[in-house]
């Protein structure tokens, strides 16, 4: 009979330390933000007119160069030397403005920083009140490297972010579908079934930030 109490205790125990874990879905949280869907069509509008004022500059570089071509045989050695020297600064300005406008530090990076960063921040601080207390560690599922094998649906914490942030849960996002079921829909309080009421209050020991990575990317233009 004590082996039998023994054994029941520990299940309960086992139990209620796999209740302090929960995960978040990131992209699905921004998905839903419309300060985040502002930012990235601001971001999207600067991408493309800074991709168009490049391209400009190889189209002029094309030209330079297929004239240059046509007319290498009438020119002298001092014209031909001329020219190509023209031709190769232009080459060198366009590639310092390609590395201004989308380099690794470039006007597109700060200007992603300047606008989604905020938007990261107030999720990362939702995330941290809806776990207050009641859980050990948060990770987020959005990513490829998440390490998550299986998440059950009824500690999926998403929802409760949104709430937290003001904002009403729908239906798109990358997991609605399988993760999100008229049960969970009908919590608005954003707790899981089993919980009561322990989802206020800080974590001591916050869970790390989610990555995102929709990041606008140009295309490259290649030399000519």
């Amino acid at each position: 009979m004590k082996h039998v109490i023994l054994i029941i205790a520990l299940s309960l125990g086992l139990e209620a330390v796999a209740q302090k874990f929960a995960f978040v879905d990131t992209k699905y949280i921004l998905e839903q933000m419309p300060d985040y869907s502002s930012a990235q069509q601001e971001l999207d509008h600067l991408s493309s007119q800074w991709q168009k004022e490049v391209d400009e500059r190889w189209d002029q570089i094309k030209r330079m160069r297929d004239s240059y071509n046509a007319e290498a045989v009438l020119l002298t050695e001092d014209m031909k030397r001329s020219r190509q020297e023209e031709i190769t600064k232009k080459e060198n300005e366009a590639r310092e403005l390609q590395k201004k406008r989308f380099g690794v530090k470039g006007d597109l990076f700060k200007k992603r920083q300047e606008l989604i960063q905020p938007v990261q921040d107030r999720i990362f601080q939702a995330v941290q009140e809806v776990a207050g207390t009641s859980y050990l560690a948060v990770f987020d599922i959005s990513g490829v490297n998440n390490n998550v094998l299986f998440a059950n649906p009824k500690y999926d914490k998403s929802d409760a972010v949104l709430k937290k942030l003001g904002i009403k849960p729908g239906k798109s996002g990358a997991n609605s579908g399988n993760l999100r079921g008229d049960e969970e829909e009908k919590q608005d309080d954003g707790r899981s079934p089993d919980q009561d009421g322990r989802d206020d209050g800080r974590d001591d020991a916050p869970p790390q930030r989610g990555n995102d990575d929709q990041r606008a990317t140009p295309n490259q233009k290649p030399k000519q």
